[in-house]
Protein backbone atom coordinates (compact mmCIF):
# COMPACT_ATOMS: atom_id res chain seq x y z
CA UNK A 1 0.00 0.00 0.00
CA UNK A 2 1.74 3.49 -0.76
CA UNK A 3 2.47 5.66 1.58
CA UNK A 4 0.08 8.59 2.02
CA UNK A 5 2.16 12.12 1.33
CA UNK A 6 2.95 13.97 5.04
CA UNK A 7 0.92 17.05 5.12
CA UNK A 8 4.81 18.81 6.21
CA UNK A 9 5.93 17.53 2.66
CA UNK A 10 7.09 21.19 0.84
CA UNK A 11 5.26 21.29 -2.44
CA UNK A 12 7.20 20.87 -5.68
CA UNK A 13 8.62 24.54 -6.70
CA UNK A 14 6.46 26.60 -9.39
CA UNK A 15 7.82 30.01 -9.58
CA UNK A 16 5.02 30.90 -12.15
CA UNK A 17 2.34 29.22 -10.17
CA UNK A 18 3.35 30.89 -7.12
CA UNK A 19 3.58 34.26 -9.22
CA UNK A 20 0.00 33.73 -10.24
CA UNK A 21 -0.96 33.03 -7.12
CA UNK A 22 0.32 36.23 -5.65
CA UNK A 23 -0.81 38.36 -8.68
CA UNK A 24 -4.65 36.76 -8.32
CA UNK A 25 -4.63 37.89 -4.51
CA UNK A 26 -2.99 41.58 -5.04
CA UNK A 27 -6.41 41.61 -8.19
CA UNK A 28 -8.65 39.88 -5.58
CA UNK A 29 -7.46 43.07 -2.58
CA UNK A 30 -7.26 45.81 -4.86
CA UNK A 31 -10.98 45.04 -6.22
CA UNK A 32 -12.16 44.55 -2.96
CA UNK A 33 -10.41 47.45 -1.01
CA UNK A 34 -9.38 49.38 -3.69
CA UNK A 35 -5.25 49.55 -5.16
CA UNK A 36 -4.39 52.12 -2.23
CA UNK A 37 -5.09 48.48 0.25
CA UNK A 38 -1.86 46.83 -1.18
CA UNK A 39 0.52 45.84 0.64
CA UNK A 40 3.18 43.15 0.55
CA UNK A 41 2.36 41.62 3.80
CA UNK A 42 -1.80 41.71 2.65
CA UNK A 43 -1.40 40.45 -0.35
CA UNK A 44 1.34 37.39 1.47
CA UNK A 45 -1.40 36.48 3.52
CA UNK A 46 -4.27 36.62 1.00
CA UNK A 47 -2.00 34.17 -1.20
CA UNK A 48 -1.10 32.13 1.64
CA UNK A 49 2.70 32.71 0.81
CA UNK A 50 5.52 33.49 2.68
CA UNK A 51 6.30 37.43 2.82
CA UNK A 52 8.98 37.33 1.06
CA UNK A 53 7.60 35.62 -1.52
CA UNK A 54 6.14 38.79 -2.65
CA UNK A 55 9.49 40.43 -3.38
CA UNK A 56 10.92 37.48 -4.94
CA UNK A 57 8.41 37.86 -7.78
CA UNK A 58 7.70 41.53 -8.18
CA UNK A 59 10.68 44.31 -7.62
CA UNK A 60 8.30 46.61 -5.98
CA UNK A 61 4.76 46.77 -4.55
CA UNK A 62 4.52 49.46 -7.30
CA UNK A 63 4.91 46.71 -9.98
CA UNK A 64 2.77 43.92 -8.19
CA UNK A 65 0.27 47.12 -7.84
CA UNK A 66 0.41 47.76 -11.82
CA UNK A 67 0.39 43.97 -12.50
CA UNK A 68 -2.91 43.26 -10.61
CA UNK A 69 -4.69 46.47 -11.86
CA UNK A 70 -3.60 45.20 -15.67
CA UNK A 71 -5.56 42.03 -15.00
CA UNK A 72 -8.52 43.15 -13.58
CA UNK A 73 -8.52 45.38 -16.63
CA UNK A 74 -8.11 41.84 -19.13
CA UNK A 75 -10.93 40.20 -17.35
CA UNK A 76 -13.24 43.82 -17.71
CA UNK A 77 -12.44 43.39 -21.04
CA UNK A 78 -13.78 39.86 -21.16
CA UNK A 79 -17.04 41.05 -19.67
CA UNK A 80 -17.09 43.87 -22.82
CA UNK A 81 -16.87 41.12 -25.34
CA UNK A 82 -19.43 39.03 -24.62
CA UNK A 83 -21.40 42.36 -24.80
CA UNK A 84 -19.86 43.57 -27.99
CA UNK A 85 -22.66 40.80 -30.14
CA UNK A 86 -25.41 42.86 -29.15
CA UNK A 87 -24.00 46.38 -30.28
CA UNK A 88 -26.67 46.96 -32.97
CA UNK A 89 -29.56 45.96 -30.31
CA UNK A 90 -28.85 49.42 -28.10
CA UNK A 91 -30.39 51.00 -31.49
CA UNK A 92 -33.18 48.46 -32.97
CA UNK A 93 -33.53 46.32 -29.42
CA UNK A 94 -32.92 48.26 -26.18
CA UNK A 95 -34.08 46.15 -23.71
CA UNK A 96 -32.29 43.16 -24.91
CA UNK A 97 -29.11 45.33 -24.97
CA UNK A 98 -30.17 46.32 -21.54
CA UNK A 99 -30.44 42.69 -20.45
CA UNK A 100 -26.42 42.11 -21.24
CA UNK A 101 -25.56 45.17 -19.43
CA UNK A 102 -27.31 44.12 -16.24
CA UNK A 103 -25.32 40.76 -16.52
CA UNK A 104 -22.20 42.75 -16.24
CA UNK A 105 -23.79 45.12 -13.25
CA UNK A 106 -24.89 42.03 -11.22
CA UNK A 107 -21.31 40.79 -11.29
CA UNK A 108 -19.79 41.81 -7.95
CA UNK A 109 -16.25 41.32 -9.03
CA UNK A 110 -16.07 43.16 -12.44
CA UNK A 111 -18.14 46.21 -10.91
CA UNK A 112 -15.12 46.67 -8.23
CA UNK A 113 -12.39 46.10 -10.52
CA UNK A 114 -13.90 48.63 -12.87
CA UNK A 115 -14.24 51.18 -10.20
CA UNK A 116 -10.54 50.33 -8.82
CA UNK A 117 -9.51 51.32 -12.37
CA UNK A 118 -11.42 54.16 -12.28
CA UNK A 119 -10.14 55.77 -9.08
CA UNK A 120 -6.73 54.29 -9.77
CA UNK A 121 -6.96 56.54 -13.60
CA UNK A 122 -8.47 59.34 -11.80
CA UNK A 123 -5.10 59.55 -9.55
CA UNK A 124 -2.16 58.28 -11.10
CA UNK A 125 -1.46 59.23 -14.91
CA UNK A 126 0.31 56.75 -15.88
CA UNK A 127 -2.85 54.30 -15.06
CA UNK A 128 -5.04 56.73 -17.41
CA UNK A 129 -4.80 54.79 -20.63
CA UNK A 130 -5.48 51.62 -19.13
CA UNK A 131 -8.17 52.92 -16.78
CA UNK A 132 -9.94 54.54 -20.16
CA UNK A 133 -9.54 51.03 -22.04
CA UNK A 134 -12.92 49.98 -21.32
CA UNK A 135 -14.56 53.54 -22.31
CA UNK A 136 -12.06 53.47 -25.14
CA UNK A 137 -13.20 50.30 -26.75
CA UNK A 138 -16.89 50.48 -25.74
CA UNK A 139 -17.14 53.89 -27.67
CA UNK A 140 -15.74 52.50 -30.31
CA UNK A 141 -18.25 49.41 -30.64
CA UNK A 142 -21.34 51.89 -30.23
CA UNK A 143 -20.18 54.33 -32.61
CA UNK A 144 -21.54 52.10 -35.76
CA UNK A 145 -24.82 51.09 -34.81
CA UNK A 146 -25.73 54.43 -32.75
CA UNK A 147 -23.26 57.59 -34.04
CA UNK A 148 -20.43 59.00 -31.75
CA UNK A 149 -22.57 60.88 -29.97
CA UNK A 150 -24.86 58.21 -28.45
CA UNK A 151 -21.66 55.74 -27.79
CA UNK A 152 -20.00 58.91 -26.14
CA UNK A 153 -23.32 59.45 -23.81
CA UNK A 154 -24.01 55.66 -23.44
CA UNK A 155 -20.25 55.59 -22.02
CA UNK A 156 -20.38 58.22 -19.75
CA UNK A 157 -23.78 56.71 -18.57
CA UNK A 158 -22.29 53.55 -17.86
CA UNK A 159 -19.72 54.94 -15.66
CA UNK A 160 -22.21 56.14 -13.25
CA UNK A 161 -24.11 53.11 -13.60
CA UNK A 162 -21.16 51.56 -12.72
CA UNK A 163 -20.83 53.42 -9.43
CA UNK A 164 -24.36 53.11 -8.79
CA UNK A 165 -23.83 49.57 -8.56
CA UNK A 166 -20.84 49.44 -6.26
CA UNK A 167 -22.70 51.97 -3.40
CA UNK A 168 -25.95 49.61 -3.59
CA UNK A 169 -27.04 46.17 -2.77
CA UNK A 170 -28.84 45.77 -6.12
CA UNK A 171 -28.17 48.21 -9.67
CA UNK A 172 -30.19 49.72 -11.39
CA UNK A 173 -33.10 47.09 -12.73
CA UNK A 174 -33.91 46.14 -15.88
CA UNK A 175 -36.72 48.43 -17.18
CA UNK A 176 -34.48 51.92 -15.66
CA UNK A 177 -31.50 50.77 -18.00
CA UNK A 178 -33.77 50.33 -20.65
CA UNK A 179 -35.68 53.34 -20.82
CA UNK A 180 -32.02 55.17 -20.86
CA UNK A 181 -30.77 53.54 -23.50
CA UNK A 182 -34.07 54.62 -25.45
CA UNK A 183 -33.78 57.80 -24.34
CA UNK A 184 -29.82 58.62 -24.87
CA UNK A 185 -30.03 56.55 -28.52
CA UNK A 186 -33.10 58.69 -29.01
CA UNK A 187 -31.75 62.54 -28.32
CA UNK A 188 -28.99 61.84 -30.02
CA UNK A 189 -30.00 60.88 -33.03
CA UNK A 190 -33.13 63.75 -33.05
CA UNK A 191 -30.18 65.79 -33.00
CA UNK A 192 -28.55 64.75 -35.58
CA UNK A 193 -31.41 64.57 -37.66
CA UNK A 194 -31.94 68.47 -36.55
CA UNK A 195 -28.58 69.09 -37.88
CA UNK A 196 -28.63 67.55 -40.95
CA UNK A 197 -32.02 68.73 -41.60
CA UNK A 198 -31.63 72.64 -40.92
CA UNK A 199 -32.28 74.75 -43.40
CA UNK A 200 -29.01 76.81 -44.78
CA UNK A 201 -30.65 80.73 -44.23
CA UNK A 202 -30.52 79.04 -40.29
CA UNK A 203 -27.02 78.23 -40.40
CA UNK A 204 -24.90 81.14 -40.42
CA UNK A 205 -21.52 78.68 -41.56
CA UNK A 206 -23.40 78.62 -45.11
CA UNK A 207 -24.91 81.86 -45.34
CA UNK A 208 -22.28 83.98 -46.59
CA UNK A 209 -21.30 81.61 -49.13
CA UNK A 210 -24.36 80.51 -50.09
CA UNK A 211 -24.92 84.49 -50.75
CA UNK A 212 -22.07 85.51 -52.91
CA UNK A 213 -22.72 81.94 -54.68
CA UNK A 214 -26.45 82.76 -55.67
CA UNK A 215 -27.03 86.52 -54.91
CA UNK A 216 -29.14 87.99 -58.10
CA UNK A 217 -26.43 90.13 -60.84
CA UNK A 218 -27.73 93.30 -60.78
CA UNK A 219 -26.57 93.72 -64.43
CA UNK A 220 -29.42 91.07 -65.23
Amino acid sequence: MAESRDATTPRRRDPEGRRREILAAAAELAAEHGPAALTHRAIAARAGVPLGSTTQHFASIDELRDAALQQLADEIDESLAAIEPFAADFARDPSRAAAEVLTFLQDRRAVLSDIALMTSGTTDPRLRALALRWNDRLIEMLTGPIGADAALALSVYLDGATIHAGLHDEPLDHAHLTRVFCALVGATGDADRAARDRRPEDRPDLTADSGSRHAPDPRA
